[in-house]
């Protein structure tokens, strides 16, 4: 990158975050978003340092169910692909460098659908579990997270629609996503899984 190029891209970044710097609950050093689809409740969105948030995503943290103080936290390090919807009405925590692929949703709640005699956008959200990405985990194309934990160094696999706990340093795929490998630090392999977790002996 030349000269001018390298003056006129810091230009831009030190204009972004001298308008955006207190919008936030906190936004970290050397961290940037990059022409967000929409930003509600950014008073409740916390962002660490040296994250990247892309394309049209759409981060939201906002009380629509009973929660008053809902928190969307993204750790340090992490970068959040293009176009991701990130949703929280309580808490949604994405650890430290966290890498998600494009289109990810990531969510702590739904919409209800107790109610067959009313459409379903009129009736009111419904509170799922506290959503936790561990540190370091990557979920891939697609991936839809609801009201869930995936533990440190995941690998969640793309169009995987987790709603149950994946725990750490494991592999999940599918909808509803099954764990396929975890690793075993007995032997400092990844091995092949039931999707329980428990090894399968080959």
């Amino acid at each position: 990158m030349c000269l001018m190029a390298k003056i006129i891209k810091y230009s831009l970044y030190f204009l972004w975050r001298l308008q955006n710097s207190k919008r936030y609950k906190k936004l970290g050093t050397r961290s940037f978003i990059d022409r967000p689809l929409k930003i509600n409740g950014s008073r409740n969105i916390i962002i660490g340092n040296h994250v990247f948030i892309g394309y049209k995503t759409w981060l939201a943290s906002m009380p629509n169910t009973v929660t008053s103080n809902p928190i969307l936290q993204i750790g340090d390090g992490t970068s959040i692909g293009h176009f991701n919807h990130i949703y929280a009405t309580k808490k949604i925590i994405i650890g430290n460098n966290v890498l998600t692929a494009d289109k990810v949703y990531i969510s702590d709640n739904i919409h209800g659908f107790d109610n067959v005699t009313l459409p379903i956008k009129n009736q009111p959200i419904q509170q799922k579990n506290d959503v936790y990405i561990g540190d370091g985990s990557w979920l891939g194309e697609n991936v839809c997270v609801i009201g869930a934990k995936i533990g440190r160094n995941c690998v969640i696999g793309a169009n995987s629609v987790v709603t149950r706990n994946i725990p750490d340093y494991c592999v999940a795929v599918g909808a509803p996503a099954k764990i396929i490998k975890r690793y075993n630090y007995d032997i400092k392999q990844w091995k092949i899984t039931n999707p329980d977790g428990l090894f399968i002996n080959i």
